[in-house]
């Protein structure tokens, strides 16, 4: 079984390799075009695609998954349209393939300039979200690279359905059809396979569990874009209006629980803590959320608050749980986070416009906000049509990874003759 693996991924390998090297030429109507159809085939499967995901649901319900992986796993009717406005999105994003920038006169006068080109083949790694399957589709389509696709066994049914009408709207616009590959099986030995074929591979994306990413980042001999978890924080600061913090911090953590970009802890300045924290703890209260709280918070609300251990300030809980610690001053929030945080993302609350830009400099994460919910922290939101990961690492992409990601600069060199002296 093992040799089957390894030959059925070669094969994938390859003909992902071909596929690549025809996008890499292809015209931004060519690469629309594709993404037009494969919209259209997206439609006349929307039954087919709810229906395998309702069979997913069911498994996933039978094997006792957790409340996040079903809530990710969850296709519905409207997650299905966000799905199609994503696509959309992407077609009316501008091409970067081919665009050539710094252009400059060297003294020997050849002229000397960046060109953005498609990293070739991406390997996706990724659990329970099927949406998923479509959001890195279309996103390596538009950058001109060829995707090979590995979902979660719980998402198998979904994720072949949603294959199969990429599949159809690629055949009808006359792209190459291994341009977009979803792995047809659920054996570990493939992912096994995909992280290590250097030679068909350029760029792994793993997105799930931080187990899964470790492994992927251990094992894996291809570049890795990814982030181990999203412990977010968001600090309500001294100077804070709280009628903007109360709202930011409920949504902040209860708007969906089960992504990276939900708020883990709450960080509030002691100077407003007596006033904030009966006034957010009653909103959730509302939401049966779960608070974890260090010695003060305890006294300030009571005995609702279970006492923070140490492994809380680094949990990333992915559910109605929160860790709440008053801290004195910016200082001791941003040391809190650089320490415990997962560098995703962190959000001030203030009105001290020179403590937020303080704040900006000096928290190392990939967003960092002022006065804005950490839930924005995503590649629709920030314009970029959708994303095929967030990325916490500091070389090559950092924070949600759109087209540009996808993308690499080559040296062009224009002369007319010139030789080298």
């Amino acid at each position: 079984m093992q040799e089957s693996i390894e030959q059925y991924m070669q094969t994938v390998g390859l003909q992902a390799r071909k596929a690549s090297r025809v996008l890499a030429g292809a015209s931004t109507q060519t690469k629309n075009n594709a993404l037009s159809a494969i919209y259209t085939a997206l439609q006349n499967s929307e039954t087919a695609i709810l229906a395998a995901n309702q069979v997913d649901m069911t498994k996933a319900h039978n094997n006792n998954l957790d409340s996040a992986l079903l809530d990710r796993l969850e296709l519905t009717p409207t997650r299905f349209k966000g799905m199609l406005q994503g696509l959309k999105d992407v077609i009316g994003l501008t091409d970067p393939i081919g665009e050539i920038t710094d252009m400059a006169f060297r003294p020997s006068g050849i002229q000397l300039g960046k060109m953005r080109v498609p990293l070739g083949v991406v390997g996706m790694i990724y659990e329970s979200r099927p949406n998923v399957t479509l959001e890195a589709a279309s996103l390596a389509l538009k950058s001109g690279n060829a995707i090979i696709l590995r979902g979660g066994s719980e998402a198998l049914e979904s994720n072949q359905a949603i294959a199969e009408a990429i599949q159809h709207g690629l055949k009808a616009a006359g792209v190459p059809e291994h341009a977009v590959q979803v792995i047809n099986t659920a054996d570990r030995a493939a992912v096994g396979q995909l992280i290590t074929m250097s030679e068909y591979v350029d760029v792994i994306v793993p997105r799930g569990g931080k187990g899964l990413i470790e492994r992927i980042t251990n094992d894996a001999r291809v570049p890795v874009i990814k982030h181990l978890d999203g412990n977010c924080h968001v600090f309500v600061e001294a100077q804070a209006d709280l009628q903007k913090a109360l709202p930011i911090a409920l949504n902040a953590k209860t708007h969906r629980y089960g992504v990276c970009n939900a708020m883990e802890t709450l960080l509030v300045d002691d100077n407003v803590a007596e006033e904030f924290l009966p006034r957010i703890a009653e909103l959730y209260a509302e939401k049966k959320v779960e608070l974890r709280g260090c010695a003060v918070t305890q006294r300030i609300l009571g005995s609702s608050v279970i006492a923070a251990t140490e492994e809380d300030w680094y949990t990333e809980y992915l559910g109605p749980i929160l860790a709440v610690k008053v801290v004195s001053g910016l200082d001791e929030a941003i040391e809190h986070i650089n320490k415990y945080g997962s560098h995703h993302t962190d959000s001030i609350i203030t009105e001290n416009f020179s403590l937020a830009r303080q704040f900006l400099a000096r928290v190392d994460s990939s967003s960092v906000m002022i006065n804005a919910s950490t839930r924005f922290a995503d590649g629709f939101e920030y314009g970029l049509g959708a994303e095929i990961g967030i990325s916490t690492d500091k070389i090559h992409a950092r924070g949600p990874v759109g087209l540009e990601g996808l993308t690499s600069q080559k040296w062009v060199v224009f002369g007319d003759g010139q030789i080298r002296q």
